[in-house]
């Protein structure tokens, strides 16, 4: 077929079509050797820490070993690239963050599509939305204070940015066209440069996850503005949503998905799916998210599907927005 194969085609006509391809059937001793889970980050993160939580959980359920393995670089891009183009065999499966459909519009390296070149598994937990903090030398102690201190004098506040596309990215973006305003993005290569610049004051202000906020916040070393998610955060009750002071509409979380490449069986993809949802309903593992500031979700993989399909067009829109390289 000149060199393009037929899971190709078939994954072309799938994407006109606004579906995943599935293959006819799955295995009958699937699963019989060890699964690995691809995590394209570096050890430790969120990923990790959610995997070591429900994997216990999921391996009696599915009969064999579940390894994690973390293929980090390009800003998630090797790991992904690196499953994108697995057999659909369900040995070989992507466990990452909200940075799957948010990273490809900032980024021209990214070779395969988060919609089209994955079979979308379940969306396995999420947090409350990102705490905007901000340096005590910043004259706002509310949103709309803030968003009048950056209107008086455009330009001159500044935001951490861990990486285009991230969450300390995409909210900031979509806050400023929200708004109106003018702030400038400061380039970091990740959370942890960035939190030292906000700490010495050498940037004003940051969106980062709640329980990274959460020490720096109560030892007074920054101050909480907002949380970016619909709901308050029970380990800051005390901080309003970005919603509560006047964005309507602004619900940006970080949230953490399971996919496989493109063209698993559907009772493949069923039976990960209800091991997922048992993990996440064990109490054991409910405590365990919390101390995260984290809830599980275990979605369908239907719902997946149309959740991660809206939230690459949100990223397309802000991509646009921002004029991201295409």
């Amino acid at each position: 077929m000149n060199g393009v194969t037929r899971r190709q085609v078939m994954a072309g006509l799938a994407g006109l079509a606004g579906i995943t391809p599935a293959l006819a059937q799955m295995p009958a001793d699937w699963p019989s050797r060890p699964i690995r889970v691809v995590v394209p980050s570096s050890p430790g993160g969120p990923p990790d820490l959610i995997l070591r939580a429900i994997l216990p959980k999921m391996q009696p359920l599915l009969g064999q070993p579940i390894i994690a393995e973390n293929r980090a670089g390009g800003g998630g891009l090797v790991g992904t690239t690196f499953v994108a183009r697995q057999p659909p065999d369900g040995y070989t499966w992507l466990f990452t963050t909200a940075s799957h459909t948010n990273i490809p519009p900032f980024n021209d390296n990214v070779t395969y599509d988060p919609v089209r070149d994955f079979t979308h598994v379940t969306l396995a937990a999420q947090n409350f939305g990102q705490a905007l903090i901000v340096h005590p030398s910043v004259a706002a102690t509310t949103l709309p204070e803030l968003i009048a201190l950056a209107k008086r004098d455009p330009g001159r506040l500044t935001y951490v940015n861990a990486g285009n596309g991230t969450a300390s990215h995409i909210p900031a973006e979509l806050m400023k066209t929200m708004t109106g305003t003018d702030i400038l993005s400061v380039p970091y290569r990740g959370v942890a440069e960035g939190m030292t610049d906000l700490l010495a004051g050498r940037v004003d202000m940051f969106f980062v996850g709640t329980q990274i906020a959460l020490q720096h916040v109560q030892s007074g070393a920054v101050r909480a503005l907002g949380i970016t998610g619909a709901r308050r955060w029970t380990g800051m009750p005390e901080v309003p949503t970005l919603q509560e002071q006047g964005l309507a509409g602004f619900d940006v979380v970080n949230w953490f998905g399971l996919w496989l490449p493109a063209g698993a069986p559907a009772p493949m993809v069923g039976r990960i799916h209800a091991a997922v949802a048992t993990a996440v309903a064990d109490a054991e593992v409910r405590q365990q998210f919390a101390s995260l500031g984290l809830e599980g979700v275990a979605m369908p993989p239907d719902r997946f599907a149309v959740f991660v399909a809206d939230q690459a067009r949100i990223a397309q829109e802000i991509g646009r927005r921002v004029n991201a390289p295409r």
